[in-house]
């Protein structure tokens, strides 16, 4: 058991579990919920939690859970960081509010001159900052059919970019994200992902008979596609991509918001390829939690939105932005090595615990802290899922049938090697048809 030296834990080991799993408490407090909160959230298994440091959480009942799923792969420098909680304190006592897009506000510009300087992309950036990331998504498409006078945008089937109506029309992981609200955006289309061959789609089939190529504004992609289940594309695919949209004159979006800021071992999962998007876009890891998105963009295209073209009242609050500029220094400052490392010790224990079971797992992989492992079935991931919550891991499901691992980056090695332990026992109880 690791033997944390955390406030949170104390001399207590982690996980350690109090209560049946979910506690009374937490029982007590999902039925409370779900008298008054919409049905349409996706509640993966029922933990109530109230406090959190580093990747460690406590639950309403007083256990103590490993979290390796992050918030959604959010609170990159963990849960509740000395450094960003200090930076969150210091920015609110001086300036909670001011709207960035209708005045200037110092700590906006601070932000946007920093992720411009880290932008995987060619020559001069600029930066439009909003809440999240369906919202720079949303932005990207207006940017990209303004700046090219062009209509269609060319995503991927196994693509996530969001739920609100733009980025939803993008999203191609599952058919329920577009049941009951149709029509969708129009000028959307949707092409195999992932291997090089996929690319002759685009000159055998979009271009020559659906639409011209000139009418295509952008191509957005994940790098590694996220909600999708972790897939990496082949070798050779993304250079492929960039080709082909400097090709046609066509706009390359990279939505790096689950798979950026380190948590692929590098800053940008493009970095992996060498491959220069024309826009980039970061949410999730970027703010430590705190609610923020940006667009990096070829200076070259947001120069051509006139003012007034698209904004956000709270896209880039001081708070937020204090929060992203404390993040960047601490994943420069070692986070993103460390995601690195505890990367490749969790990838070699997950294919060690796929080796074991032939027939119930297929595979693991990732890259850095972005770990997936394949299931043969989709109730054997949740089931596992189930059983490593019960266990005290948190873990969440992605794709058709991928267990997903995306803890903080400051996750130790004895914290990887206690949650490969757990997970192989979570496994083992689903092999055996039992329960923990």
């Amino acid at each position: 058991m690791i033997q944390p030296t955390s406030r949170l834990a104390g001399t207590r080991p982690v996980p350690d579990l109090v209560t049946e799993i979910p506690g009374p408490r937490a029982r007590a407090h999902v039925a409370f919920d779900e008298r008054w909160t919409s049905p349409s959230l996706p509640r993966a298994y029922p933990i109530v939690p109230v406090r959190g440091e580093g990747s460690i959480v406590e639950d309403i009942d007083g256990n103590l859970f490993l979290d390796f799923a992050a918030g959604i792969a959010v609170v990159s420098t963990g849960h509740c960081h000395p450094r960003i909680v200090a930076a969150i304190r210091e920015q609110a006592a001086q300036l909670i509010h001011f709207s960035g897009s209708d005045f200037y506000l110092p700590i906006y510009a601070e932000l946007c001159e920093r992720l411009a300087g880290i932008a995987p992309v060619d020559g001069p950036v600029r930066v439009y900052l909003g809440n999240s990331g369906t919202e720079v998504v949303e932005a990207s498409i207006k940017l990209a059919r303004y700046a090219t006078g062009r209509p269609c945008v060319v995503a991927f089937l196994g693509a996530f970019h969001g739920r609100t109506f733009g980025s939803v029309s993008l999203t191609a992981s599952k058919a329920k994200y577009h049941a009951g609200i149709g029509p969708l955006l129009p000028g959307i289309f949707h092409a195999p992902w992932g291997r090089v061959i996929d690319l002759r789609w685009f000159d055998d089939v979009l271009f020559s008979k659906l639409v011209p190529n000139d009418e295509v504004a952008a191509i957005i992609v994940e790098p590694i596609q996220g909600e999708g289940g972790y897939r990496i594309p082949e070798d050779g695919f993304l250079q492929g991509l960039r080709h082909l949209c400097d090709r046609h004159g066509i706009v390359l979006i990279a939505d790096e918001i689950q798979t950026g800021a380190g948590r692929t071992g590098s800053m940008w999962a493009v970095d992996h390829w060498a491959v220069r998007p024309d826009i980039l876009l970061t949410a999730k890891g970027i703010g430590s939690g705190m609610p923020i998105g940006a667009m990096m963009a070829r200076a070259s295209l947001l120069d051509a939105w006139p003012k007034g073209a698209h904004g956000s009242t709270f896209g880039g609050n001081p708070v937020s932005c204090a929060a992203a500029l404390e993040t960047i220094g601490l994943l420069e400052g070692g986070l993103i090595a460390n995601a690195g490392d505890r990367g490749r010790q969790a990838l070699a224990g997950l294919r060690s615990v796929v080796e074991c079971y032939p027939g119930l797992l297929r595979e693991a992989r990732g890259l850095g802290l972005l770990l997936g492992v394949d299931f043969d079935t989709p109730e054997h991931a949740d089931a596992v899922q189930s059983a490593a919550f019960r266990r005290g891991l948190l873990v969440l499901e992605c794709g058709r049938s991928t267990v997903r691992m995306s803890p903080p980056l400051t996750v130790t090695e004895a914290e990887v090697a206690i949650a490969l332990r757990i997970f192989g026992d979570a496994v083992a109880d689903v092999a055996n048809g039992t329960r923990a």
